[in-house]
């Protein structure tokens, strides 16, 4: 198990701050105030740790501190320093040079590197109340949702799911301009761009149903806790061939041939028909047998909590890669006080490093000597004595 903690974070013009330097050395942190305060902005930091867009999913000139009058976000910068094991710790950290810039720098020990490379030193998982909907949104934000869960633990598959988008993007602008048009499609471009979206879709498949089996294996031997077991599985029919165990090299072929034959459908509907962008992640509360979407609001939350706990769980004993950092925004919130106490124990049992948001101290009291509270407010940051 490698060890990746943040010893310290310092903000520079990003969201609310002008400058924030938090040192929680390694420890768990739960951070509380009023709503408006940044505790959300501190974890959203954290998430720019890692490749990506973080946690708000924002546009990077939307996250440099702006007054009134200043037609941009101001140049914004994040930095840390973490903590593998007994080296030293490694200075990592991102933002952008000019005010409204789109595209991030990323610098590890004072060289640049591509954005990538920050999942060799940080890996964040988060679990934030836009989640809350997670059950009653539509398909692609599930999909979204289970990606990065899969991201987290193999990332390649960023790389094979930015390149089946690549080349979906490009067979739906040739479909589309011929049925716009009535001129008849390059079928040799289309057979190559549809055998690309075979070969990463295949990975693709292949990458999720790896990581749905592991998750499941995880909260089944997770044994009698207070959060509720769930039952996942995933509805796509590439990603149910895996399961089924039939060999990838016959799924890329099946699915090259199920493009091929839709070519017409797709060009008319304006839209890819088949393939793994169309699947959905299925959630049931295994004591109910109920879909998740029919559960209460306190029970969709505990049965995220727990397949992100699972995530923390299985990734913690990931061989040469970083342990994951939990950000959990809200949660305690919507937890009755056997699951507070719960979730505390169970960040203490798995040794992971956890950021906590609230409005309300005592929220956390099952926390307190085992992780820094901080009070954040308009005076700043302010860790409390133990």
């Amino acid at each position: 198990m490698a060890s990746a903690n943040l010893n310290r974070l310092t903000l520079t013009d990003f969201r609310s701050y002008d400058r924030a330097d938090l040192r929680p050395e390694g420890r768990s942190v739960y951070l509380f105030g009023q709503n408006g305060a940044g505790k959300t902005n501190l974890l959203e930091a954290i998430s720019l740790l890692s490749p990506g867009k973080g946690l708000r999913g924002s546009n990077l000139a939307e996250v440099g501190r702006r007054l009134p009058g200043e037609p941009f976000g101001r140049a914004w910068a994040v930095a840390a320093e973490v903590q593998a094991g007994e080296d030293e710790p490694l200075r990592v950290g991102t933002g952008v040079e000019q005010p409204g810039a789109t595209r991030r720098l990323v610098r590890i020990e004072g060289e640049t590197v591509p954005p990538g490379r920050l999942a060799d030193h940080v890996r964040p998982i988060w679990l934030t109340p836009a989640q809350d909907r997670l059950f009653l949104e539509a398909a692609s934000e599930r999909r979204k949702f289970f990606d990065r869960l899969v991201f987290a633990g193999e990332p390649a598959h960023a790389a094979n799911a930015n390149a089946y988008d690549k080349a979906q993007r490009e067979r739906m602008r040739l479909l589309t301009d011929a049925a716009e048009t009535g001129n008849p499609a390059d079928t040799v471009w289309l057979t190559a761009l549809e055998a690309r979206l075979a070969q990463a879709g295949t990975l693709m498949a292949a990458a999720r149903a790896r990581t749905l089996a592991v998750l499941q294996a995880e909260i089944d031997g997770r044994g009698d806790r207070p959060f509720p077991r769930a039952i996942l599985a995933l509805t796509g029919d590439w990603e149910k061939l895996i399961l089924e165990g039939v060999e990838p090299a016959e799924i890329e072929l099946r699915l090259a041939q199920a493009l091929a034959a839709a070519r017409a459908r797709d060009g008319a509907a304006g839209r890819a028909l088949t393939g793994p962008h169309r699947g959905d992640l299925a959630i049931v509360h295994a004591d109910k047998d109920r879909p998740a979407a029919e559960c209460s609001t306190g029970e969709q939350k505990a049965l995220i909590l727990n397949l992100v706990l699972a995530q923390g769980a299985r990734l913690s004993r990931a061989k040469d890669a970083p342990n994951p950092i939990l950000l959990l925004d809200e949660v305690a919130a919507h937890l009755d006080l056997k699951r507070r106490a719960a979730l505390a124990d169970e960040i203490t049992a798995l040794g992971l490093q956890a950021f906590l948001t609230g409005t309300d101290e005592s929220l956390f009291d099952h926390l307190k000597g085992r992780a820094l509270g901080v009070r954040v407010s308009e005076l700043g940051l302010t860790p409390m004595s133990a």
